[in-house]
């Protein structure tokens, strides 16, 4: 398994990370745990989760449970320190996680002491802030995203205060790195500014959506990351499943996530299928797998640490595996970015 420096941390973590949002809800804690043996046996040490978590659907009751089925892996195996361990801090509108209330120095003691409690250990590797307080352009709100309702002057304000108190945290020795979620490029940028001038902790990392589907972190964002060292974390590496072709033609598998909530959180159009096809077709030339391309590829990129794939059952665990040590050729690369030319923004 190939390893690459978090950020400018000492972390080396693997190119595939092992990703947990189903867990407690598609993926019982008995198959959950199966996963993790067989992710540490592939050669994977770093795993990623969030206090939200188990999604699909997101409910009041299942809040925290993927934290806790890691918690008590790490307890019963006594490994927890074979694993880089990674989670999130919910923030604004996550109306089941301390009532929808924005990121700040007020959240952060108790989200880290919650994760801590649930996840059994006394620190996370990298702890991160799953949505900026301004809002988001990710998840499909591109089309309507609008930044002239930000104030920058109350941004920078909250940086420098969330920043002190995750400061506090890395001292206590609870958390030891840091890492944004759904940011962007200028908000990157800020963070790293404001950590600078107050001699605060560094973003090292980013996790936003990338995959073959949704590729808007490959201009502004990754110029970023480049020249800054902050590592990106791509989650839906797969789109979701769709980059599995298990949903072409209209099929629609029994416990699928297209299933469980319908539109893929907005991937689900008539574009995206046909993007689909024409992956599928690179593969094919290619004598490759689709699913284990696009998640090759993903792990691929010059500005990824880690990219993070999760699987509802231990088969299709077993199946994307098998990207481990995977690389493609110049051929493929050069075919998939001539199909993206031909299929941009497919939802």
């Amino acid at each position: 398994m190939k390893m690459n420096r978090l950020g400018r941390t000492d972390l080396m973590v693997s190119e595939l990370c092992l990703g947990t949002m189903t867990y407690g809800n598609q993926t019982p804690e008995t198959d959950a745990h199966t996963q993790m043996d067989m992710s540490l046996d592939a050669g994977i040490n770093f795993i990623d989760a969030a206090e939200m978590y188990p999604v699909n659907p997101i409910a009041k009751e299942t809040i925290g449970l993927t934290e806790e089925i890691l918690g008590n892996w790490f307890q019963k195996s006594g490994r927890r320190n074979d694993w880089i361990l990674a989670t999130k801090h919910s923030g604004e509108g996550m109306q089941y996680v301390r009532d929808g209330a924005p990121i700040s120095s007020d959240t952060i003691p108790g989200a880290v002491e919650g994760s801590l409690k649930r996840l059994k250990t006394d620190h996370i590797d990298l702890y991160q802030l799953h949505w900026p307080n301004r809002g988001s352009y990710m998840f499909r709100q591109n089309w309507t995203f609008d930044a002239t309702s930000q104030d920058r002057k109350e941004t920078l304000q909250n940086m420098a205060d969330v920043l002190g108190a995750l400061g506090r945290e890395i001292e206590k020795g609870r958390i030891r790195h840091i890492g944004l979620s759904n940011e962007s490029a200028w908000g990157t940028m800020m963070w790293l500014q404001v950590a600078q001038a107050m001699a605060g902790p560094r973003m090292e990392s980013i996790q936003n959506e990338y995959s073959l589907m949704c590729r808007m972190a490959d201009t502004d964002l990754a110029e970023v990351m480049v020249h800054e060292e902050v590592s990106l974390l791509p989650f839906s590496p797969l789109a979701a499943g769709l980059l599995t072709g298990k949903y072409q033609n209209g099929a629609v598998p029994e416990g699928s996530r297209m299933a469980i909530n319908g539109n893929l959180g907005g991937r689900k159009t008539d574009r995206a299928f046909e993007a689909v096809d024409a992956y599928a077709k690179v593969a094919r030339d290619a004598d490759l797998d689709l699913a284990l391309m696009a998640l090759v590829w993903s792990a691929q990129r010059p500005f990824v640490a880690s990219s993070i794939f999760g699987a509802t059952t231990a088969d299709q665990l077993a199946h994307l595996l098998k990207a481990v040590d995977m690389s493609l050729g110049e051929d493929v690369l050069t075919a998939i970015d001539e199909t993206h030319r031909q299929h941009p923004m497919p939802y």
